[in-house]
């Protein structure tokens, strides 16, 4: 699958050498401690026991992103669980993170999987905008300080708050969206994330604001998911804020959507 240049290609990851491309892009991107950094043989890991590494790779076969998902189940069903997505800095803000999700899909809906998972910070504005209005994705669950300490420079210390993404591959929300119809959504509830609050995190002296956001969202989102509310929409107010839109799934387009 190549880009509208032709000049990025997308494809299965192979072998040890594109695995370790893997690892040397978690440090480029997250700011990783070893501590924190997923070995090569994880990598090889997914492949042999069905999960995926899709790599974006330039023109000169130097990978530049990369997605890896692992096999899970839950609730009496077999998933795919994305872990990580990646792109270096330099690639980023070209459709590179959503050609990569989109690779997943492809290949997981060819080996007959409905569902794929994954975390993400609510306070990361551009990947909300992603999971929810760019793939359709929803969010029902949040779990505070998922990882524990992390060493990354993007975590900025804060607690590794993290909403999962469900995305059903063959929904009619999910197929909407991918046309690019924006999903039906009848909002209930509306959470904001400050456009700040990136500048407050990497700052040590206003990174109190950015873990008040933090808190106070953690309590609204779980209050909100708690009486069946879930994210089915996303948005940026006029300020340029990210805002999460709540409601109920049986009234936004979702055919195909587990809702237990």
């Amino acid at each position: 699958m190549e880009g509208p240049n032709g000049d990025v290609l997308i494809r299965m990851a192979a072998g040890l050498e594109e695995f370790q491309q893997c690892v040397d892009i978690q440090g480029a991107v997250w700011g990783y401690e070893d501590s924190d950094i997923v070995p090569r043989r994880m990598f090889l890991l997914a492949m042999k026991i069905g999960g995926q590494v899709v790599g974006a790779f330039a023109g000169d076969g130097k990978m530049i992103g990369f997605a890896m998902a692992l096999p899970a189940y839950r609730e009496g069903t077999a998933y795919l669980h994305s872990h990580m997505l990646a792109v270096l800095p330099e690639y980023r803000n070209a459709g590179l993170g959503r050609r990569l999700k989109l690779a997943q899909r492809d290949d997981a809906i060819a080996r007959g999987i409905e569902r794929m998972e994954w975390t993400y910070d609510p306070l990361e504005t551009k990947n909300a905008y992603l999971n929810i209005a760019k793939l359709g994705a929803i969010s029902r669950r949040y779990e505070a300080n998922f990882y524990g300490a992390s060493t990354s420079v993007l975590q900025g210390g804060l607690p590794t708050d993290r909403l999962y993404a469900e995305w059903w591959l063959r929904s009619e929300r999910v197929e909407n969206v991918l046309s690019g119809e924006a999903a039906t959504v009848e909002p209930l509830e509306r959470v904001v994330v400050p456009k700040q609050v990136a500048e407050w995190k990497a700052a040590a002296e206003l990174r109190p604001r950015a873990e008040a956001v933090q808190t106070a969202n953690r309590i609204a989102l779980q209050d909100a998911f708690a009486t069946g509310l879930a994210i089915v929409g996303y948005e940026r107010d006029a300020e340029g804020n990210g805002v999460f839109l709540l409601g109920n799934l049986e009234k936004s387009t979702t055919l195909g959507v587990d809702v237990r």
